[in-house]
């Protein structure tokens, strides 16, 4: 865990200590701190009564921060802003809810239709998969991260894979390197096609929704061709990929670039130039740059603020430093931008891909090192020892030394990282996800507050959490 995060989670408990422990004299506040948390949940993660919020955890639930880069001139005193005296109202949003984008729970205190308070409740989809990694060698651990952000499943098994060979100091042969990036760019555009479509449902676009979705398949059925599933693939594992691009390859790209280029034009007649669009993500859910910096926020989220912060160029990985792209950034930080971010992100991947297909190395597409990678299938059925070494590595793996390693990769939602622990054996000791969806969760109440609840809807679909890679 970075030292960020243990900021962010041991101030988070000790607020949840203060509030609990929070003395209460009247007997009427007793009895409404009841009545609000049977109504809102049953649970002290809920939202407690202002008066009985402390001074914290009501900053964070309006949008402040707990640590502030010096440099910067924010002024805590702004969480003092009120919007009036009238009566106010606790509602969820979620987890339930379609707009939530999985199952997230939002408790909102909203004076009549504006936002003065939020709070992102997650822990709906705990499926434990870092705990679990303490449980699987690491031949088999790919199988387990590539769940996480299940609408980026290339991401989370190239971090991981990306880690492990870290820890083996090992080299990967040229065209793994580059058919890891094709699959990365491809899977970056299949990410943000799909949050375009949900986005313009949230927005009450059905065409988008449709629109999206068709372009999505396109790739998911390359993906098929290519790694034998749609989702969830399990095709990048240490020491390379699983198996080399299929034949005819080359044209099935060029098609879909080609397709998907030209159908961007469409989305920018049916949403860009669109009054009703535009009316509803202008001036909407603006994130300030040292607010955003402030939060740790990373992708699309930041360089809609205007912070123009890839891995892909700040710390290249792959060959990433070999092809030509720009880094898309906004200049207000409003919902409007976070989408046009992501619109041209798509066209410079497809600038990527194309680099790609042109300079394509040809060789093995994993390393030839028999304590890493499994013989060829055909040699199984010819030599005995091929086929010990095989049954070797697939019941016990592979022991990497001990040590300890992070490494990030730039997923479609933001940093994506992978710290990982060897203790000798053939099993990770630990395995943490710095989670961009996690993280950029933070941003959320900072967002919403002052907003009106029909703009929340809008903003959360903005930030683009998937909630299986928060929950993890």
């Amino acid at each position: 865990m970075s030292d960020d995060e243990m900021t962010t989670s041991v101030a988070d408990n000790e607020m949840h200590d203060e509030s609990e422990s929070q003395p209460v004299d009247a007997d009427n506040e007793t009895e409404v701190a009841f009545d609000l948390t049977a109504r809102t949940g049953g649970t002290s993660e809920g939202l407690a009564p202002l008066e009985m919020t402390p001074e914290v955890q009501r900053m964070i639930e309006e949008g402040g921060v707990l640590r502030l880069p010096e440099e910067n001139d924010l002024d805590p005193r702004q969480s003092e802003v009120r919007f009036g005296d009238g009566e106010t109202m606790i509602i969820n949003l979620g987890p339930q809810h379609p707009s939530t984008h999985g199952v997230l729970r939002i408790m909102l205190e909203l004076e009549g239709e504006t936002v003065l308070r939020s709070k992102p409740i997650i822990g709906y989809l705990h499926t434990g998969m870092e705990k679990t990694a303490e449980e699987l060698t690491y031949v088999q651990g790919t199988t387990n991260v590539t769940r996480m952000d299940y609408l980026s499943p290339i991401a989370n098994e190239l971090v991981f894979c990306l880690a492990v060979e870290k820890l083996l100091d090992v080299e990967i042969p040229p065209r793994a390197i580059w058919i890891r990036m094709l699959m990365s760019e491809l899977n970056r555009i299949c990410s943000h096609v799909t949050w375009a479509a949900t986005n313009g449902m949230d927005l009450a676009s059905t065409t988008m929704m449709i629109f999206g979705f068709r372009e999505r398949d396109l790739i998911l059925s390359f993906f098929e061709k290519t790694t034998g599933l749609r989702m969830n693939t399990n095709y990048i594992r240490p020491g390379g990929v699983a198996a080399d691009l299929p034949d005819g390859w080359e044209d099935d790209v060029e098609v879909m670039m080609d397709t998907i280029e030209s159908r961007l034009d469409d989305y920018d007649e049916l949403l860009t130039g669109q009054p009703i669009f535009r009316e509803r993500t202008e001036g909407v859910g603006i994130l300030r740059p040292e607010l955003a910096l402030a939060l740790s926020a990373t992708g699309p989220l930041l360089r809609a603020s205007g912070i123009a912060y890839d891995l892909r160029r700040a710390e290249p990985y792959l060959a990433y430093d070999e092809v030509d792209f720009d880094v898309i950034v906004g200049s207000v930080g409003d919902t409007f931008d976070r989408y046009a971010v992501r619109m041209n992100e798509i066209r410079e991947s497809i600038r990527i891909v194309r680099q790609v297909l042109e300079r394509m190395p040809r060789g093995d597409y994993r390393v030839q090192d028999a304590k890493v990678t499994p013989p060829p299938r055909g040699r199984i059925d010819e030599s005995m020892e091929a086929l010990i070494h095989h049954f070797k590595l697939y019941t016990r793996g592979f022991e990497p030394p001990e040590g300890e390693v992070y490494v990030a990769v730039e997923s479609p939602r933001g940093e994506l990282g992978c710290y990982l622990v060897s203790d000798g054996s053939n099993k990770p000791y630990r395995m943490h996800m710095r989670a961009p969806s996690f993280v950029n969760l933070q941003c959320v109440p900072a967002l919403l507050r002052g907003g009106l609840m029909a703009d929340a809807i809008a903003v959360l679909s903005s930030v683009d959490p998937v909630l299986g890679e928060v929950d993890r």
